[in-house]
């Protein structure tokens, strides 16, 4: 399963559009009482994107993934996370009532700003948080100017 992120709606066929609008949180529930569930291909994995004055930082949710199961890339100015869950668990004599949890890859793309150094990126997972903090460019970087 891969999850595209930052294409034009009109691109997307119609049953995935319809999958994302019963799929938003906004509504509740109603895609599931409609038969229609969010999948991984339109649950993308959320993200934040800051910068203080020397870095740029982005924050993933990944709740439940573990270290190994995370592999993360830049080329050319492209962020590129992916996350790979596998649930083995079959329970017996069970009957679902409703079943959300997804297996498989997870996919996020992002592009970074131009004023991030791809080289030296600090990386920690912790409590289903993934941070990445991307030092600036120097020029990037804000500077004092003193008056004479």
């Amino acid at each position: 399963m891969r999850t595209i992120v930052n294409r034009h709606p009109a691109a997307l066929p119609t049953s995935s559009l319809i999958e994302q609008f019963f799929g938003d949180p906004f509504l509740g529930d109603v895609g599931a009482r409609l038969g229609i569930a969010p999948t991984a291909e339109t649950v993308p994995l959320a993200l934040d994107l800051s910068e203080t004055d020397t870095h740029v930082i982005v924050r993933a949710s990944l709740p439940g993934f573990k270290k190994e199961d995370v592999d993360i890339s830049v080329h050319e100015g492209v962020l590129t996370i992916n996350a790979t869950t596998n649930q083995t668990v079959e329970e017996q004599n069970e009957k679902f009532y409703r079943r959300e949890r997804r297996t498989g890859t997870f996919t996020r793309r992002v592009l970074l700003p131009e004023t991030v150094q791809a080289e030296g990126v600090q990386a920690d997972l912790r409590e289903g948080v993934l941070t990445l903090r991307f030092a600036k460019t120097q020029e990037a970087q804000p500077c004092k100017i003193s008056l004479s």
